[in-house]
């Protein structure tokens, strides 16, 4: 049942300067239940005097079972920190109006069933729906002078003509890309189009004329007269792997025009200049390398002329940016070498100028005013809303911080060591609390997904649980190792792009390299190995118990092993298609990449298999064949399957119940 927001002032707290915890503070190990009180702390935006940060905190309720979102706000000096709403378990995206006086956000009002745009003035009182659409709302934007959004809009395909049965239709197809993990099938005659809402009359309306486009990403022009968007023909990139970037009249029914036809990166981001002539965007890579993509900004000048990028020199991937107020420079996030740090970056020069020390992640930014917020996360901490000031940051939040007092931590090390083939490679040591010098340890390596991503000074990125499970593994009293093997992004696009066609080798070489470097170190006990990961993490979990028998006990979540048999099942044959080539071009480079299954024969490691029955990301198939090839060789084996769960877990207990699970089956066989 959802709740009324409650009046903004009515739960305002008055909070002193935020201390700094003792990070060398004795206090107990963590434990699975922990997770239900980790806050995620994300999507913040300054108002635009700069006076108050706007943000959303993600929590996990234990009675009902779900995740819960609440909207907060923290004044720039840090003493008010109020919190907006209250039993909306799906507020998100806020954002403040041109004249900060409101602040507009997603959720689902009391007896609906889809998330609208709600309004609510930023001083207090009950925010109203200003939409009523039949379908999803994906994002939104301001217009500069507040009188309008743009919005992003998806829908199902129409009932069949006559259609009477209460049955569900049935699911008709023709798209390429036709499934996407949570959202589902792609049908035929599916939708998403960007609209323009007048606000005060609230009337609705297509922007364009182009009944064929899928469209996406809508930002408005510094005067409000022009909107860029991304135009595909179908969901995700186009066929050839890449999307066009449009411009239209910001009238409804206006036809676009075609800015550029670029490579689609991770996730496109436009953003308009101060002056209106020209259009920020990511770009990636020919579509063989998708997989491996390192976002690069480009900014194209939307009078005509090609687009050029701002740092070709800099062989990073930028995660997020934005423009700053004169035009001469972004303020970016970028991803390097097991960190994630915020910079500057010279529009002109493609100069870097790194704005923060030390390891951490930076998962957001926002400007407002002349302030900047970041969110920020570390081996210690959670992500919290933290002011740049200069090349410090100044913490504004502590959401995490009554937990995280209560809690003993594993010192973190970075590590760094030769593979097989002598490339460096680099990763990180968690050590449990109360870590001897000299003492051999049992000891996990614990593999990110991906392969794009990486290992991070964080303790919770973005939420993600399996960040969380370094820590609480190391609390067990195991070394975890996080490794981050060639595929993994912030090392250079050589290093990120060295697997490709070729999975399963070098990244196994680097997974086994760590081992022998710790056991020649003195830490970990040879005896003693155990190995697992989410996703890639457990695609390379299987490869590796196929090639090294020295691993006593293994946990795969989410992998597959026999690729062959995911052709046409999960949501990746565009890049199966152009990396690999189709299986009946080249059946032995698809055999070579599902090494894990057809060397199950090798695999005499104990294998716990975990995965959520609606994964259409990494299908649970892959996880049922490698348990029934481990079952009839009779290796010690369990398959754990979660109902209604995604790639990426969303019911709190089932995070906890995984958990214990691994807990207990590394346990079992390393204790």
């Amino acid at each position: 049942m959802r709740q009324h927001c409650r009046s903004l002032f009515s739960v305002m707290i008055l909070l002193g300067a935020a201390g700094a915890i003792n990070a060398q503070a004795k206090g107990r190990a963590i434990e699975p239940e922990d997770y239900y009180r980790f806050a995620e702390v994300r999507d913040a935006r300054v108002s635009p005097d700069g006076a108050w940060v706007v943000y959303v905190v993600g929590s996990n309720d234990r009675a009902s079972d779900e995740p819960r979102t609440t909207l907060w706000m923290v004044s720039w000096d840090g003493r008010q920190q109020v919190q907006l709403t209250a039993g909306l378990k799906d507020a998100d995206a806020p954002r403040f109006s041109p004249d900060g006086a409101s602040i507009a956000f997603l959720a689902t009002p009391s007896g609906g069933d889809k998330a609208q745009i709600l309004l609510m003035d930023r001083r207090g009182g009950e925010p109203r729906a200003i939409t009523h659409v039949t379908g999803e709302i994906s994002e939104f934007e301001w217009s500069p002078d507040g009188k309008r959004m743009l919005l992003v809009e998806r829908g199902d395909p129409p009932a069949a003509p006559g259609a009477t049965s209460k049955a569900p239709r049935p699911i008709v197809i023709d798209a390429l890309h036709f499934k996407q993990d949570i959202s589902g099938y792609v049908e035929s005659g599916s939708w998403q189009r960007v609209k323009v809402l007048d606000i005060a009359s609230q009337n609705l309306q297509l922007l364009t004329a182009d009944k064929d486009a899928v469209e996406d990403t809508p930002a408005w022009s510094p005067d409000g007269r022009s909107v860029a968007y991304v135009r595909t023909l179908g969901a995700g990139a186009d066929a050839d792997g890449k999307q066009d970037l449009m411009r239209v009249d910001a009238r409804p029914g206006s036809m676009p025009q075609v800015l550029a036809r670029i490579y689609a990166p991770n996730a496109q981001s436009l953003a308009w200049s101060p002056d209106g002539k020209s259009l920020a965007h990511f770009e990636g890579q020919e579509l063989k390398l998708n997989a491996y993509l390192a976002n690069r900004l480009f900014v194209l000048p939307v009078g005509g002329g090609a687009a050029r990028p701002v740092a070709p020199t800099l062989d990073r991937s930028v995660a997020k940016y934005a423009w700053s107020a004169d035009g001469r420079s972004f303020l970016v996030i970028i991803e390097d070498d097991q960190s994630s740090y915020p910079a500057r970056l010279d529009a002109a020069s493609g100069n870097v100028e790194r704005l923060v020390a030390g390891q951490l992640s930076t998962l957001a930014l926002a400007q407002g005013g002349k302030h900047v917020a970041l969110v920020t996360a570390s081996d210690r901490a959670g992500p919290e809303v933290a002011s740049l000031e200069g090349h410090a940051l100044r913490q504004l939040t502590s959401h995490n911080a009554a937990l995280l007092a209560e809690l003993d931590l594993g010192a973190v090390e970075d590590l760094s060591f030769e593979s097989t083939d002598g490339v460096t490679v680099h990763g990180l040591m968690i050590k449990p609390p109360g870590f001897v010098e000299g003492r051999q340890y049992p000891t996990i390596v614990w593999i990110h997904g991906g392969p794009n991503g990486q290992d991070e000074h964080s303790l919770l990125l973005d939420g993600y649980p399996l960040q969380f499970e370094r820590q609480f593994l190391a609390a067990q009293g195991y070394v975890v190792l996080a490794i981050n093997y060639r595929g993994s992004s912030g090392r250079g696009s050589q290093f990120q792009q060295s697997i490709a066609a070729d999975w399963c080798h070098h990244e196994v070489e680097d997974l086994r390299a760590g081992v022998d470097h710790v056991i020649k170190r003195g830490i970990a006990d040879p005896g003693r190995l155990g190995i697992g990961g989410w996703s890639y993490g457990g695609i390379l979990t299987d490869c590796t118990i196929a090639t090294d028998q020295r691993f006593r006990a293994a946990v795969s979540g989410a992998g597959s092993a026999n690729q062959l048999s995911m052709f046409g099942h999960d949501q990746y044959v565009l890049q199966y298609v152009n990396e690999l080539g189709a299986p009946w071009v080249n059946p032995d480079l698809w055999l070579k990449v599902s090494y894990g299954f057809f060397h199950a024969d090798r695999i005499k490691t104990p294998t716990l298999f975990l995965g959520g029955q609606n994964d259409f990301n990494v299908p649970i198939a892959g996880g049922e064949q490698m348990y029934q090839a481990l079952r009839v060789q009779g290796v010690p084996s369990q398959l754990v399957v979660y109902p209604g769960q995604f790639h990426i877990f969303t019911r709190p207990s089932y995070i906890v119940d995984r958990a214990h699970r691994v807990r207990e089956w590394y346990a079992k066989y390393l204790k």
